[in-house]
């Protein structure tokens, strides 16, 4: 059933919902470790905890580590990622289409992340996606970063759209928790990186989708008119 109104915007969360950042990130949390002289994580077991940010990919690959520990390896690991942010990281299989649709009729589309915007950036710009978002809001563009609604509230208030007709789009729960607070049409993008022991149902979306695009059919049946093709 639609809203009868025009969805004023799409906002992505980054890792994990628009971008398939997991090859590169896993591949530099594999050359930390064997700087480390520490086996190699598994693939499948390391992608799940892409989008808990490096130190929870640090976690995943060390265990439990001191705060100076932490620190040491979260400084090499940067390092070593912004060297390599775009070898093999992609959009998500169907997520071009999405974002040419979008496009296409005018709806405007951005990135809000808790990843800083030393890599943020460079990463987008580096894929030829930087011209094309309406906003890019990173983990340092404001105080406070998600689950706080903050990082959301100011990327409406940079393309002045209206909240409660902007979808926003995340694979964590945090990204919902901060979606809903901003009073955002919430959706779960199931397809991300979630930990074995998450279950986002539990998380309050007002949708989830299995791929990207469902995406376009989850706007064309909760806004109207879409004017998509």
């Amino acid at each position: 059933m639609t809203s009868g109104r025009r969805a004023s915007a799409v906002l992505f969360d980054l890792d994990g919902t628009l971008l398939d950042t997991a090859p590169d990130m896993v591949a530099t949390l594999n050359l930390v470790q064997a700087e480390e002289s520490r086996p190699p994580l598994a693939y499948e077991q390391a992608r799940a905890f892409v989008s808990s940010g490096v130190l929870g990919l640090l976690k995943a690959g060390f265990g439990e580590l001191t705060e100076a520990e932490g620190e040491r390896l979260r400084a090499r690991y940067l390092h070593v990622y912004g060297s390599r942010l775009a070898i093999g990281t992609r959009l998500f299989a169907g997520m071009a289409e999405v974002l040419r649709r979008l496009d296409q009729a005018r709806i405007p589309w951005g990135v809000v992340t808790n990843k800083p915007a030393f890599l943020t950036e460079p990463l987008l710009k580096q894929l030829q996606l930087h011209s094309r978002c309406a906003c890019v809001v990173s983990g340092d563009t404001v105080p406070r970063r998600k689950p706080d609604p903050q990082p959301l509230l100011h990327a409406l208030a940079t393309i002045s759209a209206v909240a409660h007709s902007t979808v926003y789009v995340g694979d964590a729960e945090r990204d919902i928790t901060a979606g809903r607070a901003a009073g955002m049409y919430t959706v779960a993008a199931l397809y991300g990186y979630i930990p074995p022991q998450d279950d986002p149902t539990t998380w309050g979306a007002d949708h989830s989708i299995a791929s990207p695009i469902e995406l376009l059919r989850v706007l064309g049946s909760r806004f109207a008119p879409m004017d998509l093709p």
